[in-house]
């Protein structure tokens, strides 16, 4: 058997190219709220309070739970934690 090489893991982990650039960007979206977040030094509560989200939902995002928020739903607190989402679109290689 010979072992298949990926660029990065969820090119490993999803069945379609889609797949993985939609994993992608909701890591790199989710890091960057994260972060964000953390800078804060608030409670959770505050935190959520300021996302406009409840307090579970936030403890999901800090616990990098991916599966439980959309692209969109993510947008939008980047958005509402103060960052600026931009899009970069290339050729693949």
């Amino acid at each position: 058997m010979v072992p298949e090489i990926f660029d990065n893991v969820f090119d490993a982990l999803a069945d379609t190219p889609a797949e993985a650039a939609n994993l992608k960007a909701r890591s790199t979206l989710m890091t960057a709220i994260v972060r964000q977040i953390e800078s804060w030094s608030l409670t959770q509560e505050a935190a959520a309070a300021r996302l406009g989200i409840t307090r579970p939902r936030l403890n999901d995002l800090l616990r990098g739970k991916m599966s439980k928020f959309s692209l969109d739903a993510l947008v939008n607190i980047a958005t509402a934690s103060g960052l600026v989402f931009e899009i970069n679109v290339a050729q693949a290689a």
